[in-house]
């Protein structure tokens, strides 16, 4: 599979091939595009191929975006010789079906979160993963946000017990692109395509934040969910990113939730808690969490990326206090290939270091991290938010 070459002209060629082009695909693409000419990789990832049903738009992507190729047909770029690793950056309703068969097909896969739009179809998805794996074939979920290297940092002190025993979580995902209740009713405001709303598309990534810091999983969740706007026009413009070309003259329902917040309880008796919403006014991307342990506490905010926030607690309380750690130093995670202290990161540069892990995992024949079952992981969490709001907020144990 792939390009050969002759002995001595350096790391084999591993052909990427992406379906999704747009706010996703654009940020994919710049990782794929930046992580060789950062990092000393084991394999040199070749944009192989990318795939969009509007074959022009497609083919001006792949311009734009430093694709060798363009495809109209998903099935066709899993087909191709040249792409050895399928990337998925669709609205999770194609996500189950493109990845199963890209994993029969013998690809490697790495699918945007969250895994799926449903519990079943996550498990059918890790069912074929581990089917996959004994071929020698490797499937990866995009949760970037633990690329950050300060989150990263955060994980590697939690596990060198800086917290000590672990006390409380707690997290808030809020945006507020969907205050004007006559922005238009794009793919992400429908449930047969997202799957849930700011739940799925801000929740995930909180949840899988804090199980992945915490190490260890949610045990079980009480929550409340809410559509502030129930009807938006009917789209007629494109719609990228998260933003729309506007809306017709009609109106037509929204299917997902606006908001989700709820209560949480950790396998180890620590409690959680949780917000995502689209409509916090004047907030942009306001990823905030904190943990609380015996021995002390880390802060993060999305915002100030660059930062970690410690409070060490078996220090005198004379001189105690949360202090700024500005995670750019060399020995800090993913900092060993960038600039010198001091010259901060941004957004984009968690996808270079989703590719690079890939890479390396792919060349060591190491399964990568976050795996699908930690996607599915995710998944019965956000099932079992939806099913507690159902019910009036009761708590609702997660399956293991």
């Amino acid at each position: 599979m792939g390009t050969t070459q002759e002995p001595g002209d350096g790391p084999r060629p591993l052909g990427v091939g992406m379906v999704g082009y747009a706010f996703m695909g654009a940020a994919h693409s710049q990782g794929w595009r930046t992580v060789g000419r950062v990092f000393d990789l084991p394999l040199r990832p070749v944009l192989a191929a990318v795939c969009g049903r509007d074959g022009q738009a497609v083919r001006a992507a792949a311009d734009r975006l430093g694709w060798a190729a363009a495809e109209t047909d998903w099935r066709a770029l899993i087909a191709r010789d040249d792409v050895d690793v399928v990337d998925i950056c669709t609205p999770g309703d194609s996500h189950a079906e493109i990845a199963v068969a890209a994993l029969e097909a013998g690809k490697h896969v790495l699918c945007e979160k969250p895994l799926a739009n449903t519990v079943d179809e996550a498990e059918a998805m890790v069912e074929a993963a581990e089917r996959a794996r004994g071929r020698g074939q490797l499937a990866m979920t995009g949760f970037n946000y633990r690329r950050v290297p300060a989150t990263a940092l955060a994980r590697r002190m939690v596990e060198e017990g800086r917290l000590g025993a672990l006390r409380h979580v707690r997290v808030s995902y809020l945006q507020d692109w969907l205050v004007d209740p006559d922005f238009p009713l794009t793919w992400r405001l429908k449930k047969e395509y997202a799957g849930s709303g700011a739940l799925g598309d801000l929740g995930a990534h909180a949840v899988d934040l804090a199980q992945y810091l915490a190490g260890e999983p949610l045990a079980g969740v009480s929550a409340l969910t809410e559509t502030f706007v129930r009807e938006r026009p009917v789209l007629e413009g494109a719609s990228a990113g998260l933003a729309a070309g506007g809306g017709g003259s009609g109106r037509g329902p929204v299917t997902v939730d606006d908001a989700a917040l709820f209560t949480a309880r950790f396998a180890s008796g620590a409690l959680g808690s949780f917000e995502a919403t689209r409509f916090a006014t004047g907030r942009k991307n306001a990823l905030r969490i904190e943990l609380n342990g015996e021995k002390g506490s880390l802060a993060f905010d999305l915002e100030r990326l660059n930062e970690l926030s410690f409070h060490d607690h078996t220090e005198p309380g004379v001189t105690a206090g949360f202090r700024r750690i500005l995670v750019t130093e060399p020995d800090h995670p993913y900092l060993e290939a960038w600039w010198p202290p001091g010259h901060g990161l941004g957004y984009e540069h968690t996808f270079v270091h989703q590719a690079r892990d890939l890479v390396r995992a792919v060349a060591a024949g190491r399964q990568p991290e976050p795996s699908f079952a930690e996607g599915l992981r995710v998944q019965r969490v956000l099932a079992a938010v939806e099913e507690s709001a159902l019910k009036n907020s009761v708590y609702t144990p997660i399956p293991v």
